[in-house]
């Protein structure tokens, strides 16, 4: 991986390591396979889990970091468990998103129940907005960059996602990146304690939830994503008659 200064398309902010394999790691796969550069921020440590270490974490981060074949993984080093919209925070990202210039930004979705994704959100939306003001942070000296366009990962059944992204392709290498953070999910050697995520079938739920919406658009997976603002569409026919099940 490239680190410092390297220019990308896409960055991914999501609050803890394993949240962007989770939620965007197929999309980003299939990016990377289109050509574009693509990074993930990972806004803490990870240090509130109750399984593994920040330093076990920080390893499974870079082994899947491997297998999505990002350019880029950060950690912005906020609290785990403490992630707030406040003026550290904001500065922290702008500086990211000007050192690395991305086009798009992905990120949680907004008003999660986890207080650390809303707000990472919230970060996320403010940040990118600061970003393009030349007098914000003058003194870090790196000069303002455009506004990224920002796609929230829609995994709430309630939350109607704008887009869905095929990743028929990507299924295993997405299933890969998430093993790859062995100490989170289900082992049945394991002496830690149970979560949510570690139960045994918490990933076929998942899957599960990724052949639904693959389901929406007439493909065997996908990734959901919706958007804020208007999208300029260039193309609308070729938009609309992209193959899909138009019986859904």
């Amino acid at each position: 991986m490239s680190t410092q200064d390297t220019p990308l398309d896409v960055l991914a902010v999501y609050s803890h390591p394993d949240d962007v394999e989770l939620t965007a790691g197929g999309t980003l796969l299939k990016l990377k396979a289109l050509g574009y550069r693509t990074g993930v921020l990972d806004v803490t440590r990870g240090e509130m889990g109750t399984r593994g270490t920040p330093e076990i974490r920080a390893e499974e981060a870079r082994e899947a970091a491997r297998i999505l074949k990002l350019d880029v993984r950060l950690n912005l080093g906020q609290p785990d468990g403490h992630v707030w919209l406040t003026e550290d925070s904001r500065r922290a990202l702008v500086r990211v998103i000007r050192r690395h210039r991305p086009r798009v930004l992905f990120a949680p979705q907004l008003e999660d129940a986890h207080p650390d994704h809303a707000h990472t959100a919230a970060i996320v939306r403010e940040a990118a907005r600061l970003a393009s003001m030349r007098r914000y942070d003058e003194e870090a000296g790196q000069g303002a960059v455009p506004v990224p366009m920002i796609a929230h990962s829609a995994y709430s059944r309630l939350v109607v996602p704008s887009f869905i992204v095929d990743i028929s392709e990507h299924v295993e290498e997405k299933l890969r990146a998430i093993r790859a953070h062995a100490s989170q999910f289900f082992n049945p050697d394991s002496k830690e304690p149970q979560t949510r995520i570690s139960e045994e079938g918490f990933l076929r739920q998942l899957e599960h939830r990724w052949r639904y919406y693959g389901s929406l658009i007439g493909v065997a997976a996908g990734e959901a994503f919706y958007v804020r603002e208007a999208l300029n569409v260039e193309d609308p026919v070729a938009l609309l008659t992209r193959p899909m099940n138009i019986y859904s």
